[in-house]
């Protein structure tokens, strides 16, 4: 049981460690053991789909010196530029152009959710297929 909880927090790795230390006395208890490791199997699965998907793995120190330096560089082109309207077109297609691109790095960070979205579906099938 001590495995189980490490710090007064609940680790599921000790817990089929634990179910495959319980010596079954018949069938029954035979397949009851198979099927709570099974279930202690999905919840680590679950667990390490959770974890992964938590954080960003984009840090907060790399967009803000990120955006710092975008802002300085189009505004010193804007400074110096001289004051047409190609100038200004072609400021506003290169801004356009980099947004986009930081816009697409920040929701592919995070697929399963915000305005492009993957499907989760072939990442199931495939956990439905490794432990068979």
């Amino acid at each position: 049981m001590d495995a189980m909880v490490s710090g007064g927090v609940f680790q599921p790795e000790g817990l089929a460690q634990a179910i495959r230390a319980l010596p079954p006395h018949d069938d029954l208890q035979r397949s009851l053991q198979s099927r709570a490791l099974d279930l202690s199997e999905a919840i680590l699965q679950a667990r390490w789909l959770v974890l992964a998907g938590a954080e960003s793995s984009i840090p907060s120190l790399f967009l803000v010196i990120l955006f710092s330096w975008l802002t300085i560089s189009f505004l010193s082109f804007g400074l110096f530029a001289p004051r047409n309207s190609t100038v200004l077109a072609m400021l506003f297609v290169c801004a356009l152009a980099v947004s986009s691109a930081v816009f697409l790095i920040l929701e592919m960070d995070s697929p399963f959710e915000g305005l492009l979205r993957v499907s989760a579906d072939p990442l199931r099938y495939a956990y439905s297929h490794m432990n068979h």
